[in-house]
């Protein structure tokens, strides 16, 4: 993941909702600033953990530096450079009609007209251009030297990369201006609606605005009309960033089956699309002692990293030793917590092999990256640091642990077939 937070790097962060990708996007970036790099964070509108995180009251559409008194209580350098701005969709629009639409007259009707709120607000896409726009004022700017991009949340991540296109079909001046004029008939209209372009439009138009509002779309397509090539061709560049050799994507997943099935389908959009995955951070994945265990034992060939889990499967037998046959009450609930300590066993296996499995089957060249669940939560910058040495930490995890998990099985089954074969 280091290779991944270079001057001029801009990764970008995909997955699914409720996978800690704010979280992960704010641990590369603080990553980027303890690499001495002039890092930005573009975040959506992040819980307030992570903002108390941060050490930041609010977050606006404009980088904040975090400060260095936040720094020097997390334990890390005061003088790293680190800043962070919250995605802002509505600004982000009005920035790009400011700046192509000089009069103010005409930008003030386009303001108020019902369809650009609309579009600003409802059209699928708009949070995703949204953040386009920000990372590219940013990245011409060159105020910085490492962008971290935390993608809008989606029902899926492609999504995002299918935005820019997305809106360039729909405000493309070509097809739009020729079926939105003052001077359109009735007449022109029904015959223009022939052509599939013409109906893609109005049909994407009518579910934004609403139908019996074709007035609406013409005035704002009327008032847009001087700027609306420049405005097409800043999208275009804006996609072009994207397939630039200085964007990285950064898939964030968690171990769940339906979270990594989702995950697969995205890497095979990406690769039909062109579009090269540099890396993935499977998060939430073990515990942080686990983590160290496996990174200890990698390190040291003769570790065990599991061997608290092979405990487990011995608990039940010794405390049926230990105990007298009085039965003093407790037994159902001593019971109830081995039950649940062995259910803990065997879902974490079935994790690891579910984890390990999904790793064979990355293309070439994507790196894996895993990041434990810190069980007190991101509530400062000190774990965000944390999560920061994890997912750049390089040390090899998933092998050393599906070694491990695969003795575990074949020791259980081996006991299994024991005590089997006593019987």
């Amino acid at each position: 993941m280091k290779t991944l937070l270079t001057k001029g790097s801009i990764p970008i962060l995909l997955g699914t909702g409720g996978v800690g990708k704010t979280t992960i996007a704010a641990a590369l970036g603080l990553a980027g600033a303890l690499a001495n790099l002039d890092t930005a964070v573009i975040t959506v509108d992040p819980t307030r953990r992570l903002r108390d995180a941060l050490g930041l009251e609010r977050l606006g559409g404009q980088p904040v530096r975090i400060g260095a008194k936040q720094l020097r209580e997390a334990k890390l350098n005061p003088n790293l450079k680190l800043s962070a701005m919250m995605l802002d969709v509505k600004g982000a629009w009005d920035a790009v009609v400011e700046r192509f639409v000089a009069d103010g007259a005409t930008r003030r009707r386009i303001f108020d007209n019902p369809f650009y709120q609309s579009l600003t607000r409802e059209f699928a896409g708009s949070e995703a251009f949204a953040a386009l726009q920000q990372l590219y004022e940013l990245h011409q700017a060159g105020a910085f030297e490492l962008e971290v991009v935390d993608t809008p949340p989606a029902s899926h991540s492609f999504e995002f990369l299918q935005a820019p296109a997305r809106v360039i079909r729909l405000l493309d001046s070509r097809t739009a201006r020729w079926l939105f004029t003052p001077s359109l008939s009735a007449g022109r209209i029904v015959m223009k609606l022939a052509s599939d372009a013409a109906r893609f439009v109005v049909r994407e138009l009518e579910r934004v605005a609403g139908q019996s509002v074709l007035s609406t779309i013409s005035d704002f397509f009327a008032a847009m009309a001087e700027s609306m090539d420049a405005i097409v061709d800043r999208l275009h560049k804006t996609e072009a960033l994207l397939h630039s050799p200085a964007v990285r994507f950064v898939l964030v997943t968690t171990a769940e089956t339906d979270r990594l099935r989702q995950a697969r389908e995205l890497i095979d959009e990406m690769e039909a699309e062109g579009l090269k995955l540099a890396a993935i951070v499977v998060n939430q994945f073990l515990d942080e002692r686990t983590w160290h265990a496996v990174a200890d034992s990698s390190r040291d060939s003769g570790g065990e990293p599991l061997k608290y889990l092979e405990e487990i499967s011995e608990l039940r037998k010794e405390v049926a030793s230990s105990r007298s046959s009085r039965d003093d009450g407790a037994g159902a609930s001593l019971a109830k917590l081995i039950d649940y300590f062995e259910e803990y066993r065997h879902q974490t296996l079935e994790e690891i092999q579910r984890v390990a499995d999904f790793a064979r089957g990355l293309p070439a060249g994507v790196n894996l990256a895993i990041a434990p669940k810190i069980e007190a939560g991101v509530l400062d910058l000190g774990a965000l640091a944390r999560v920061a040495e994890y997912v750049t930490s390089g040390v090899a995890i998933l092998k050393p642990l599906e070694a491990a998990s695969a003795r575990l099985r074949a020791g259980a089954q081996g006991a299994g077939e024991r005590r089997a074969s006593r019987r």
